[in-house]
């Protein structure tokens, strides 16, 4: 179910908020992840609209109930794109804005750049203006280290994709998805960006790699929770529920919001750890059962 104030698909923008608001979630997520920027965009006045992508039952993680984003990043950017021209065609207008979590920040870029949400020749033809990024893994992540134990070892990629699924792996720093969507830079003609990073970030390391450098035509503004709320140590995966995050995008999609209204920072989070706090690990073979030769 779409999370409070989202897919109203009879919403009209209002001049004041002229472009409805498209959320995409991250790994082993769903829509759940707005159950909070939801309502607070509805609030305001936005049309909000949600979306699960990326359901894939070939990894263990993918076959868990409510697990979506675990399937190949570019097939679910082509999701994504289709779900846009819907939201653009309910709503009448010709842009959206984006915010995305996690995966959801280099899979909205994918769909940016080779999925037709932008138009580099001509920059008046893009389907979005803004993209917020929180905690997004725009340039892969380590995952604070854990990726040394697979990295430059294909057989060892081999051996974990089909646990955490295709995804989780493309999103490795070094990988070749990663690689290729940054090989021309980090932004498009015509996009304003902005990146919201969490300097105690565990799962989207290190966490400076989830920021922007702006390319011709775009804009970049990279900014941490932190900045507005010092003791925040809210974990990856409840970042789209933190106040930080939740007002800086309502300060960028909203002018003037910030001079009328003031955050609540967050009680510290005992615990850093990411959602799932574990991934899920399949049971063990039997021995009986094994393939010959493997």
């Amino acid at each position: 179910m779409p999370p409070p104030g989202a897919n109203d698909w009879s919403c009209e923008p209002t001049a004041e908020h002229p472009r409805a608001v498209v959320l995409v979630h991250g790994t082993y997520s769903n829509q759940d992840t707005w159950n909070a920027m939801s309502p607070a965009l509805k609030a305001e006045g936005f049309c909000v609209f949600t979306l699960n992508y990326g359901r894939d039952l070939s990894s263990v993680a993918g076959r868990i109930p409510g697990y979506f984003a675990t399937a190949d990043i570019a097939e679910s950017a082509g999701q994504l794109a289709e779900f846009v021209d819907r939201v653009l065609a309910a709503t009448g207008t010709v842009r959206v804005d984006m915010v995305a979590h996690s995966q959801g920040a280099p899979m909205s870029r994918q769909y940016l750049r080779f999925n037709g949400g932008t138009n580099a020749q001509d920059p008046t033809q893009n389907k979005v203006l803004h993209l917020i990024t929180i905690s997004g893994t725009n340039h892969g992540t380590t995952i604070s280290g854990l990726t040394n134990l697979v990295a430059g070892n294909q057989l060892a990629v081999d051996l974990v994709e089909p646990v955490v699924g295709e995804a989780t792996v493309q999103q490795l720093a070094g990988s070749r998805f990663i690689t290729h969507l940054n090989a021309d830079g980090d932004t498009q003609p015509g996009v304003h960006y902005t990146a919201i990073g969490d300097e105690v970030d565990l799962v989207s390391t290190p966490p400076e790699a989830t920021f922007l450098t702006a390319g011709p035509g775009a804009t970049v503004r990279n900014v941490w929770v932190q900045s507005l709320c010092p003791d925040d140590t809210t974990r990856h995966g409840r970042m789209p529920f933190d106040p930080a995050a939740i007002f800086i995008v309502l300060s960028t999609l909203s002018p003037g919001y910030a001079d009328t209204h003031q955050v609540t920072c967050p009680a510290p989070d005992p615990s850093s750890l990411p959602i799932p706090v574990s991934l899920p690990i399949p049971a063990p073979t039997p021995v009986a059962a094994a393939v010959p030769g493997r």
